[in-house]
C-alpha cells in the first residue's frame, strides 16, 4: 500500500496531498451521493478477487462491445483496485500487469464528478449516447495514472477545438473536414495525438484522429481507435 501512495503523491499535480487509499470497513462512511451506488457494493468486499470481478461487471454493462479488447484484458491482467481519495474526490485505482509483468496504475474517475466545462455541457445532448453513457455510467474518464493520457480524459479536460489555435491547419495537405466550433477531443494518447467527434458528423462512431503536428485522419471509428490504444498502453 505503501508503495501505491508514493506514486500516487509522486504524479498528483496538486499541492493537495491528502491521499487515501479507503480500506473496507470505511466504505459505508462514506455519503451516498458522493459515490455510485455499484462502487459501494464492489468495495464494501475486503477480497480482491470478487472487488475485480464486480467492476468487471460494470465494465461489461456500461461497454460490453465497444471497448471488449479493453475489457478482455482486464480480465487477464487486472491484479488490484482500491478506492481512493485525493484532490477532494473519490476514484478507483487500477492496478494493471503489462505485458513484462510491471504493475501501471490507470485512473477511473468517479460519474458523478461535477462537469466542469461548460462548452460541453452545453453540447452534451449532441454527443452521440454510448460516450455519454461511459462518462455518466462508468468513469469520467479513465486514463494512465502518470501521464493522465493514453485514455478517456476527465470531462474536465475534454479538449474544445474551436478554443485553441490550431498551427497545423496551415500546413494541412486538403481543406479542413471537421468544424472545429462542434469538436471535442475525448481521447489524448499524451503525444499530441487526440480522438475527436464531430457531434454533426458522429453518425456509426464516426471520428477523427487529430494530430496538432502532423496530418489527421478523418473517418475513424471512435471506439475501435480508443479501445486499441488503451490495450497498448496497458501492454507497454
Amino acid at each position: 500500500m505503501e508503495s501505491k501512495l508514493e506514486f500516487l503523491k509522486e504524479y498528483t499535480l496538486s499541492e493537495n496531498q491528502n491521499i487515501k487509499i479507503i480500506p473496507f470497513h470505511e466504505v459505508r462512511g462514506i455519503g451516498s451521493e458522493m459515490i455510485p451506488k455499484s462502487w459501494f457494493n464492489i468495495f464494501e468486499h475486503k477480497d480482491t478477487d470478487r472487488r475485480i470481478e464486480l467492476l468487471l461487471e460494470v465494465w461489461k454493462t456500461c461497454s460490453p462491445v465497444t471497448l471488449s479488447n479493453t475489457i478482455s484484458y482486464l480480465t487477464e491482467n487486472l491484479y488490484e483496485v482500491d478506492l481512493v481519495y485525493f484532490n477532494d474526490r473519490y476514484s478507483i485505482l487500477y492496478s494493471v500487469k503489462s505485458q513484462s509483468g510491471e504493475i501501471q496504475y490507470y485512473e477511473g474517475r468517479n460519474p458523478l464528478d461535477p462537469f466542469n466545462n461548460i462548452e460541453l455541457q452545453n453540447n452534451w445532448c449532441k454527443i452521440p449516447q454510448l460516450i455519454r453513457n461511459f462518462y455518466e455510467n462508468l468513469h469520467n474518464g479513465f486514463y494512465f495514472y502518470a501521464s493522465k493520457a493514453m485514455g478517456l480524459v476527465p470531462l474536465e479536460n475534454v479538449t474544445f477545438f474551436g478554443d485553441d489555435e490550431w498551427g497545423i491547419i496551415e500546413s494541412l495537405n486538403e481543406p479542413i473536414q471537421i468544424n472545429l466550433q462542434t469538436t471535442f477531443g475525448f481521447f489524448k494518447n499524451g503525444m499530441s495525438g487526440y480522438v475527436a467527434i464531430d457531434y454533426t458528423n458522429a453518425e456509426n462512431d464516426n471520428a477523427t484522429l487529430w494530430f496538432s503536428n502532423d496530418q489527421p485522419e478523418y473517418n475513424i471509428n471512435f471506439w475501435d481507435t480508443i479501445d486499441e490504444w488503451i490495450v497498448i498502453g496497458f501492454q507497454d
